[in-house]
């Protein structure tokens, strides 16, 4: 199958945007820990914040991380798409953090550590889905493209998506 070259920027770049995000999804995750905690107890304020910090992290790489990435699907299917691609970067997440609760009073005082672990521990894996599966280009639109400055046509034809 042949198509236009990827016109994104370099995964390199994205990924650091990515982890940009991340940061501040840790400050959403954090934020809504410590508020939730004495209402809900520390566990379930964890299983919550995530979802908030998900989804802010969603709009914000919708925004900036993968803005070239049009899509022809509602933002809320994208949301949705998101939140259940990063289920496995969820399981990394909150099973580290989890654990972390479990087994450090430290963690269990200070969460914050705990979270800073659990968001390093899936973010390699959210970036892989988010990349492929939630912002991905969208064929009709390159197909649609035209070839970059200096591509020709038939350069741009041979090649293959990854």
């Amino acid at each position: 199958m042949y198509s236009v070259p990827d016109r994104s920027p370099a995964p390199v770049f994205q990924f650091l945007r990515f982890g940009i995000v991340g940061v501040l999804g840790l400050g959403w995750d954090t934020a809504t820990v410590y508020a939730l905690r004495p209402l809900i107890g520390l566990g379930w304020a964890a299983i919550v914040a995530y979802f908030v910090a998900a989804s802010a992290n969603w709009l914000c790489n919708r925004l900036w991380t993968f803005r070239d990435r049009k899509s022809r699907h509602h933002a809320l299917y994208q949301w949705a798409r998101f939140m259940a691609g990063n289920m496995v970067g969820f399981g990394l997440n909150r099973g580290c953090v989890l654990a972390l609760f479990h087994l450090s009073a430290t963690c269990r005082l200070h969460p914050v550590f705990a979270l800073a672990a659990g968001a390093l521990s899936g973010m390699a894996a959210n970036f892989h889905i988010s990349r492929r599966h939630v912002f991905a280009h969208d064929a009709a639109q390159d197909a649609a493209a035209p070839p970059s400055p200096g591509v020709s046509s038939t350069t741009a034809d041979r090649r293959e998506t990854p």
